[in-house]
């Protein structure tokens, strides 16, 4: 199957869940949360020490993901209300194919922790790129790192139609690339960490940036959950930038990073690694024009604009801005 099936399929998939996606009961006494494993953030703190149930006076069932698509697939169906660090590639996907989600933050930017990884074997750099046409390569497809796959070839004019695209999680990517069945794999986290033992990155996260390819994370609901629990999401976003603000402050590492990194699943000096490379802004920075008041929304027409012209989505929407709401940043913020 193509690159381009497996992803309009996916796409079809998300229209279709989107079309039986149940409502969202005001008031309702739980909610569930999606969030990745091997992917370390100061909400986890907060996390494990039941801040969150605290502040929204409401149980709180965490539920670990493998990619941003199955989040959105989740969130269509109902079975999550609020995500944690959802890609936006596959938010874009999904808001591009009619589901009614909304970004209702930024919660990391990390443009080192996000890349493509070139098999040793092929002693391939950025200097001989163009000898990755017609190669293997495993993405997982919706996601940042398809996005940044599709930036970085078109960057070195390698034509992704003559590649075999295999769609895989970043931790599959990663054991297909230590076997050696692969040329070349896409992926985030610990899975990028286990990735670069067995090979090396075109383009570092600074290179990447002078390109354009930014890379972040959101916080993502649907739009019901949204407007019918805005005082709960309100709560959960200021719990998560009072976490985020700890953070901030070295002199919080200590006390923290045993419960991220215990949370995350990582060794504490991988999770103090993957931490170094992240960036959390402050509400007030989310809310200036750098962010959600317009240049992410642009940034999102952009990554739609690319799926389109690879094939891999039928459309994009005319405008991105009213996939954002940042009615929970400033309520919690106030």
């Amino acid at each position: 199957m193509t690159l381009k099936s497996k992803l309009m399929g996916a796409v079809a998939g998300v229209a279709m869940l989107t079309g039986a996606q149940a409502a969202v009961a005001a008031g309702h006494e739980e909610i569930t949360v999606a969030y990745f494993l091997e992917w370390p953030m100061p909400f986890q703190f907060a996390k494990v020490e039941g801040m969150y149930e605290e502040a929204l006076g409401k149980k709180i069932n965490w539920v670990s993901f493998d990619t941003g698509t199955a989040m959105s697939a989740a969130m269509a169906s109902g079975d999550v209300q609020i995500s944690v660090s959802q890609g936006i590639p596959p938010f874009v996907v999904a808001a591009s194919a009619g589901q009614d989600i909304q970004v209702v933050d930024v919660a990391v930017s990390y443009s080192e922790n996000d890349n493509c990884v070139v098999a040793s074997g092929l002693e391939i750099d950025k200097t001989s790129a163009a000898e990755l046409a017609g190669k293997k390569v495993a993405v997982p497809l919706g996601t940042a790192a398809h996005y940044g796959f599709l930036s970085q070839m078109n960057h070195f004019g390698v034509d992704t139609a003559g590649m075999e695209v295999v769609d895989m999680a970043p931790a599959e990517g990663a054991a297909a690339l230590a076997q050696g069945s692969i040329d070349m794999a896409c992926g985030w986290g610990g899975a990028l960490r286990r990735m670069k033992e067995h090979g090396n990155v075109l383009l570092t996260g600074a290179e990447k940036e002078a390109l354009g390819i930014l890379v972040f994370d959101a916080t993502t609901a649907p739009a019901s959950f949204i407007a019918e629990e805005s005082d709960t999401l309100a709560a959960f976003l200021k719990v998560t930038a009072d976490a985020n603000a700890m953070w901030a402050d070295s002199a919080n590492h200590a006390k923290m990073l045993p419960v991220i990194a215990k949370d995350a699943g990582m060794s504490e000096e991988d999770t103090a690694s993957t931490l170094s490379t992240f960036s959390f802004p402050t509400v007030e920075q989310q809310l200036s024009a750098a962010w959600l008041g317009g240049n992410a929304q642009n940034f999102m027409k952009g990554v739609a604009d690319v799926f389109v012209n690879a094939g891999s989505i039928p459309s994009a929407l005319e405008s991105y801005d009213a996939t954002v709401n940042t009615a929970g940043l400033k309520a919690a913020m106030n």
